[in-house]
C-alpha cells in the first residue's frame, strides 16, 4: 500500500512538472458512522472513515487539458467491512486502506468541437433524484453520498449553434473482464436550451460481444425535459429494449417531479415520482438499485441562514409499503469547512406489526438476513 501511495504522488508531481498551468484541488472527509442493527447484524456498531479526493487539471497546450482524480481511503469498523467485501487491501491491524482511480481523461477543444477520452463521467438526463437516463452512472437516493461512477470511453461534442449540443459517445463494457455479458456501447444525444426550458434526446446501443450477451444487443432511447414555469418541472424517461428478453413495459423507467421555493427562497420543496420497470435502467436487472415499480421522493430544505440548512426527505415504495425517512443538517463552520450530520430510519409494515411483510426500504430487505433500524453519520469536509 505504501508503494502505491508513493507511486500516485510521484505521478502527480511528474504531471505538475509537465506544465506550469497545472492546478490541484480536492476534499478531505473525516467521518464517524453509527448503526443500530436488525436481524443478524450487531445490535450496535460504529465506524470511522478518512477519505481524500485529490484532483488535478493540467493544460498542455491552448486547446489540450488533462484531468485526473484519485481517491485515498482509510477505514475502521463498518466502512472497513465494506472495503474488505469489495476486495480492497487490508494492511494494518486497525484499519483497511485503499487507493482508487476515479478520473483520468483528456480533452481537446476547438471553437465548435470537443473530444474527450479516458476514464470519465458520461452523465445524461435532468432528473434530480432518480435519473433514469443516467444509465451509465446509476443513482440511488438511499445513498446520496455515493461517489458518481466513471466509465472508460470517449466522446465527441459539437456545438453547431449557441444553446445546441450534439454528443456522440462510446463506453467500454461494465464488466471489465467480459464474463457477465455486459457489452460496450455507443450512442448519441442532443441538448437544446432556451431561456425557460431544456430538452435532451438520447439513443444508445449495447453491442453483443460474448455468449452471455443479449444476442441482438440492447437498445436504449430516452427523453429528458426541464422547465422553469412558476415551479421547476423535470421529466426523465428511458426505454430499454432487449429482444432476447422480450422487453415490453418492463423496459420503461420514467420519473417526473417539481421543486418550488417559499419564504424568499429559504424553503425549497421537492417531489419526484419513479416508475421502475423490472428490466429498466433503474432496476437491479438493468444495473440500477430497485426491485419494485412505484416510488416517490418528497423533500424539504430550509436555510436558517447562509451558513446552516436542514433537509428532511422521505423515500416511499408503494408496492410493499416501505419507507426511508432521512434528515440532514449542514453547517459551514468557516470557509471551506463544512459539518454534515445525517440520519436514516428504515420502516416497513413488519416493523410495526411483526407480520412478516418486509419491504425493500425496511430494516431488513426481503431475502436478506441482516439490516439496520437506524443509521447516523457525522462528517467534517475540508475543501482545498
Amino acid at each position: 500500500m505504501k508503494k502505491r501511495i508513493t507511486l500516485v504522488l510521484f505521478i502527480l508531481i511528474l504531471i505538475s512538472g509537465v506544465s506550469a498551468q497545472t492546478t490541484f484541488s480536492g476534499v478531505l472527509d473525516s467521518a464517524v458512522s453509527m448503526i443500530a442493527g436488525a436481524g443478524d447484524s450487531p445490535y450496535f456498531s460504529f465506524g470511522f472513515e478518512e477519505y481524500a479526493n485529490l484532483r488535478f487539471q493540467s493544460r498542455l497546450r491552448e486547446g489540450a487539458t488533462i484531468y485526473g482524480a484519485v481517491n485515498l481511503l482509510a477505514a475502521a469498523g463498518i466502512p472497513a467491512v465494506s472495503l474488505a467485501g469489495m476486495g480492497y487491501n487490508i494492511n494494518s491491524e486497525n484499519f483497511a486502506a485503499a487507493i482508487e482511480l476515479e478520473r483520468l481523461y483528456f480533452r481537446l477543444r476547438t471553437e465548435h468541437l470537443d473530444f474527450n477520452g479516458g476514464l470519465m463521467r458520461l452523465p445524461f438526463g435532468y432528473g434530480q433524484v432518480w435519473g433514469p437516463s443516467d444509465f451509465l452512472n446509476p443513482r440511488n437516493p438511499v445513498k446520496p453520498d455515493a461517489r458518481p461512477r466513471a466509465v472508460l470511453g470517449a466522446s465527441v461534442t459539437w456545438y453547431p449553434i449557441n444553446e445546441l449540443k450534439l454528443l456522440g459517445f462510446f463506453s467500454a463494457p461494465r464488466d471489465a473482464f467480459e464474463t457477465e455479458g455486459k457489452g460496450s456501447g455507443f450512442g448519441i444525444s442532443m441538448d437544446r436550451h432556451w431561456d425557460k426550458a431544456s430538452v435532451q434526446a438520447l439513443y444508445s446501443f449495447e453491442i453483443p460481444f460474448s455468449a452471455n450477451s443479449s444476442k441482438y444487443g440492447i437498445h436504449r432511447a430516452g427523453l429528458s425535459v426541464k422547465a422553469d414555469i412558476i415551479i421547476g418541472f423535470v421529466m426523465d424517461v428511458l426505454y430499454t429494449y432487449n429482444h432476447e428478453a422480450k422487453t415490453e413495459l418492463d423496459g420503461l423507467s420514467f420519473s417526473a417531479g417539481f421543486d418550488y421555493s417559499f419564504l424568499d427562497g429559504n424553503l425549497i420543496v421537492l417531489a419526484e415520482y419513479l416508475f421502475n420497470g423490472e428490466k429498466s435502467s433503474t432496476s437491479v436487472y438493468g444495473g440500477g438499485s430497485f426491485f419494485n415499480n412505484h416510488y416517490l421522493y418528497t423533500g424539504f430544505t430550509y436555510s436558517f441562514n447562509e451558513f446552516t440548512n436542514m433537509s428532511l426527505g422521505l423515500i416511499s415504495c408503494f408496492d410493499d409499503v416501505s419507507f426511508m425517512p432521512a434528515v440532514t443538517v449542514n453547517h459551514e463552520m468557516f470557509q471551506g469547512v463544512t459539518l454534515t450530520i445525517s440520519a436514516q430510519a428504515p420502516m416497513d409494515r413488519d416493523l410495526f406489526s411483526n407480520d412478516g411483510n418486509k419491504g425493500e426500504l425496511g430494516p431488513i430487505r426481503p431475502g436478506a438476513g441482516a439490516g439496520s433500524h437506524f443509521n447516523c453519520n457525522a462528517r467534517v469536509r475540508i475543501r482545498f
